[in-house]
């Protein structure tokens, strides 16, 4: 099986860099796997799993929120708003978190605040329905 080049970046830096045998993104319009030699293109992320699988090992999951994907000659590269690792999230602080951003949504008192606190609530129940 040929290898993909694939780099995930986020805004703070490189998250990872490695050969793979494939990826599977969650594009805005529709999930989509890239392989090898794939055709060039340019996609925007919804919130959802990237599913990272080496030429020979188990496939990683990764939580990303936004961004873009771009395959071309080079391999894949996925610019995320933010990445987590699914492994990486305790089932029990998310829920506490969603709590408390209720909480902040419910309490905010100026327009500013409730969409602040709205855009980290949608954060939160994308994140706690990966899991």
């Amino acid at each position: 099986m040929a290898e993909l080049k694939f780099e995930l970046v986020s805004p703070a830096r490189l998250l990872m860099s490695a050969s793979v045998g494939q990826v599977t993104v969650p594009g805005a319009e529709g999930e989509f796997t890239v392989l090898a030699n794939h055709a060039p293109m340019v996609s925007a992320l919804k919130p959802g799993v990237l599913v990272v699988t080496p030429a020979g090992g188990a496939p990683e999951r990764i939580f990303v929120r936004g961004g873009f994907a771009e395959v071309n000659a080079e391999g894949l590269t996925v610019l995320a708003e933010e990445a987590v690792a699914v492994a990486d999230i305790q089932p029990g602080q998310l829920a506490q978190a969603v709590k408390n951003a209720e909480e902040d949504l419910a309490d905010a008192k100026t327009d500013d605040a409730r969409s602040r606190a709205q855009e980290t609530l949608d954060h939160l129940k994308s994140l706690a329905a990966v899991l």
